[in-house]
């Protein structure tokens, strides 16, 4: 599994219309509409490289009102409960 993160600047009033299209994207798992350099952000979760390649290159730089998105792929993803699993060993 590949995961990613894709920063995206939009035009003026602009970000919900972006927001509906790119959660219709299959690999799109979560989308938020943020403060600061970016408008919105998008987490993407697809099996391939390819698939990612795909997804950013056909499916989400295509939707009008996007002005330049920058993507971040992911190394390795942690979360609260692999840290916990971590820390349960079975070590009292």
């Amino acid at each position: 599994m590949v995961s990613a993160i894709v920063l995206i600047k939009v035009g003026t009033g602009s970000v919900t219309e972006v927001a509906n299209s790119l959660v219709g994207l299959k690999g799109v798992s979560q989308v938020f509409s943020v403060a600061g350099n970016y408008d919105v952000v998008a987490l993407l979760h697809v099996p391939e490289n390819e698939d990612l390649a795909d997804l950013v290159g056909d499916g989400i730089r295509k939707i009008g009102g996007i002005l330049s998105t920058e993507t971040l792929i992911a190394f390795r993803t942690y979360s609260r409960t692999e840290l916990d699993a971590g820390f349960s060993l079975g070590i009292d």
